[in-house]
Order: C-alpha cells, then sequence, then structure tokens
C-alpha cells in the first residue's frame, strides 16, 4: 500500500551531510548574514503513522559575504530519539521531554528553539547540535506551542500549550530575557487541537475550533487521534495583556479550522484578523485534509461583541508569513505559498489595498514556506523570502532569495542544496546581528 506521507519528496532522507560553498546562481545579498533553518518530520525509522509524526530534522543554510557557505541537515535528537521514550510512563505520567521536536525553529533570549506542539521545546544551536529540552527552569509544566509570538515592543514571548487531560489549554508569557512570569488556565469544555492563535498590541487571542481528541484513534494509534465535531461550537477567545489572569471574553464564529494564522492587529474597539480557513478538517480520517486553505479575515467588535467573517481570496494557499517585526501590529503585506504537482507559486497580499502579486517557481518547482528576510531597520520595509524549493523533475532542492517587493522578478539567487529537502513546517532567518 503506498503511503502518501512516505512518498515522493514527502519520504525522508536518510543521511545527516554537511557540504560547503554551496553554488549559486544570482547574487546572494552582502548585508544577509547569518542562517535559514527550518524543520519538519522525517522518521529516523524510514516510517511514520502520520506525517505529522516523523522525528524532527532541521535543514541549515549558512549566509554571509554574498556566499552560501555552507548546508548541513541533523535530526534533533529528543529522547523519544535517542532513547524511544514514550509520552507517558507505566504509572501514566506524562513525560513533557518526550517528543519528536518536528514544527518550528524560532529563537528566544539566545536561545533556538526547535518546537512541536505536543512537547517541551528542544534547544540547538545554529550548525543543528541538540543542547537539549527547555523548561524555562523548571517553571513549564505543560507542552508548548509551535507558533509562540515575540511581540515587537517588549520582547515578549507569548505561547500556550494544551492537552488531553484538565486544563485542556493554559496561556504562558515569558519576558525578553526568557524567564517564564505567566502560566494560566484558559477554560474550554473539550480538548480541542489548539495550533496556533493570535497576538495583538493589547490582546492574546485563542482559537477553540470544532476538532477535538479521538481516545479510539489514540488507542489505536491509527494516525493523529483527532477528528472533526458537527455539535462543538467554534469560537474566538480574547484576553487582555494587561489582565492576564482576567476574564476570556468569547465569541462565536462559523465552524471552521485554522492551522496557521497570517497576523492580528487592533482597529479601535476591533480586532482585525487573519488567518488561512478550512470549512472543515479531519472529518472521518485525519491522514488526509478536507480541502485547502483560503485567506479570510475575521473583525471582532469588542463593543456590539460580534465577528464579521470575510473570505479574501479563493485560491488554495497555505504557510503564511510576514515580517515577524510587525507582529501584532498593522502589517501591509502577507506571504502564502500555493503546491501542486504541476509547481507552485509565492503569493503576497496587499492587506491595505486588496491587491497582491505572484512569483511563479515554474513546472515541477514546488516551494516551501517563505521566510521574510528584513534588508533594513525599518519593519514593513525593503526585504527578502527565502524558501527552499523542490525540483521534481531533478529530485533536489534549491534555497531561493526572492526581492520581497518585486515577485514578478527572477530570484535574486538560487543556491543549490547537495540533496533533497522534504517537504516541512516551518522556519526563520537567524541573522548573526
Amino acid at each position: 500500500m503506498t503511503v502518501p506521507h512516505l512518498t515522493g519528496n514527502y519520504a525522508p532522507v536518510t543521511e545527516e551531510v554537511t557540504a560547503y560553498e554551496l553554488p549559486c546562481t544570482g547574487t546572494i545579498p552582502d548585508e544577509l548574514s547569518g542562517w535559514y533553518l527550518r524543520n519538519g518530520p522525517n522518521p529516523h525509522a524510514g516510517a511514520s503513522a502520520h506525517w505529522f509524526l516523523g522525528d524532527g530534522m532541521v535543514h541549515g543554510v549558512r549566509v554571509e559575504g554574498g556566499r552560501a557557505v555552507s548546508y548541513r541537515n541533523r535530526w534533533v535528537r529528543t529522547s523519544t530519539f535517542t532513547d524511544n521514550a514514550p509520552m507517558f510512563d507505566a504509572q501514566g505520567n506524562r513525560d513533557y521531554a518526550a517528543g519528536v521536536a518536528n514544527t518550528h525553529v524560532v529563537r528566544h533570549a539566545g536561545r533556538t528553539l526547535a518546537l512541536v506542539e505536543s512537547s517541551f521545546p528542544y534547544e540547538i544551536t545554529c550548525e543543528l547540535d541538540t543542547v537539549g529540552p527547555h523548561d524555562f527552569d523548571g517553571k513549564l509544566t505543560t507542552a508548548m506551542t509551535a507558533h509562540p509570538k515575540t511581540c515587537p515592543t517588549t520582547g515578549e514571548l507569548h505561547f500556550f500549550g494544551y492537552d488531553f487531560l484538565e486544563p485542556y489549554l493554559t496561556y504562558h508569557r515569558a519576558d525578553a530575557a526568557g524567564n517564564l512570569e505567566i502560566s494560566r488556565p484558559i477554560d474550554v469544555p473539550a480538548a480541542t487541537m489548539h495550533h496556533d492563535f493570535v497576538l495583538t498590541a493589547a490582546h492574546v487571542v485563542f482559537m477553540d475550533l470544532p476538532v477535538l481528541f479521538d481516545a479510539a484513534t489514540a488507542m489505536s494509534g491509527a494516525g493523529l487521534p483527532f477528528r472533526w465535531s458537527d455539535d462543538y461550537q467554534a469560537r474566538l477567545g480574547v484576553l487582555r495583556r494587561d489582565d492576564p489572569f482576567g476574564a476570556v471574553r468569547w465569541f462565536p464564529i462559523d465552524p471552521c479550522y485554522v492551522f496557521h494564522t497570517l497576523n492580528a492587529h487592533e482597529d479601535g474597539d476591533r480586532i482585525v484578523v487573519y488567518v488561512m480557513r478550512y470549512s472543515s478538517m479531519w472529518r472521518t480520517d485525519s491522514r488526509t485534509f478536507d480541502e485547502g486553505a483560503t485567506l479570510w479575515r475575521w473583525t471582532i467588535d469588542l463593543t456590539t461583541g460580534t465577528v464579521r467573517e470575510e473570505q479574501l481570496d479563493d485560491r488554495a494557499a497555505e504557510f503564511p508569513r510576514i515580517d515577524d517585526r510587525l507582529a501584532g501590529l498593522d502589517c501591509r503585506y502577507g506571504h502564502v505559498v500555493t503546491a501542486s504537482d504541476g509547481g507552485g507559486t509565492l503569493l503576497r497580499y496587499d492587506l491595505h489595498t486588496g491587491s497582491g502579486a505572484a512569483h511563479e517557481f515554474g513546472p515541477g518547482r514546488i516551494p516551501s514556506e517563505a521566510s521574510f528576510v528584513p534588508a533594513d531597520e525599518t519593519p514593513g520595509g525593503d526585504g527578502y523570502l527565502m524558501t527552499y524549493v523542490y525540483d521534481q523533475s531533478e529530485d533536489r532542492s534549491d534555497l531561493v532569495i526572492l526581492d520581497a517587493s518585486d515577485l514578478s522578478a527572477p530570484p535574486t539567487a538560487t543556491i543549490r542544496l547537495p540533496r533533497r529537502v522534504p517537504y516541512g513546517f516551518h522556519g526563520n532567518w537567524l541573522p548573526d546581528h
């Protein structure tokens, strides 16, 4: 039987390699000095029950002085990877250090963290050596989302953890120095799958959506233990940042699921939220997606207690990114990718005017998530987009650098990698300064 998440460019690579002085066409901007790291599932045993469950492998390219200095890929040495540690011990106690760390790579307070939403983060180096699990000096007692948000004004790291047992959802905040200062339960009626959330200058917004923990699937090991529920009310929970232990105000919305948010910001007494929205998810089987996600805008009116829901585009796309220096603020531009067997596209949305631009990668060339790389110190200013692109005809991958302000132009640089980079999830440009 063919397993889709183990075939083609979903299939894992089997070796860790290091290569230096990578060939490049075009010109790598001289001002870029740092690492581009991206995480994704790569089962060490060669197989996994679901695409989301493979061991984390980070692929990194070092750029400096107009050169692609090196490439390397490494598995994250979690306790699950090294010792096959289970999530629960014989007494039923949860081991949050046991996980696959396969979803994202972020930097905060001098630490580079590989994340997965079911467990603790794992600290790694930019050279991709594993330091070990990070629990904020013992203060973190839940899992940590793979989509934390850094406030560009305070430097605080906002995140949450969700679980199969009560409390089902817990909100956390660490200060700019990495000290975990706030942990508080959020009251939700069931164990729903919370993958992402949004931050604004004044609020945190949680998404309590109708994809629920399914015990039967968990016991059988057949894919992810979550299923759609027609009976569960989709809703958004709004918490004031200046009252982190205060009441969460809930707003009902139409049934849907959201893996990834683009951004959110305040607009007077309203909160404007941009998301990649699915009309449903995993109605019968968690191994396949019900349909593609499209860009929507939710406007939460704090005065009337209502949410206006608007679809902004009908093209199926995913992996939304912005200039992260504008997280929680009014960011004009957002970027998403489309992909199919015929090729892929990087879309740039102008959220102020409704217009857009696109970069077509060509037949059989399929991009991954594109991270925004600033070209200067001005948030929302000039910059580049970096993405791994898989070439089906040659079964190999490139790191492609595009001018974010001119997507119609040819790539600024295309760095040829020594190996195929399997489809994965999220990553970041980590500058030296």
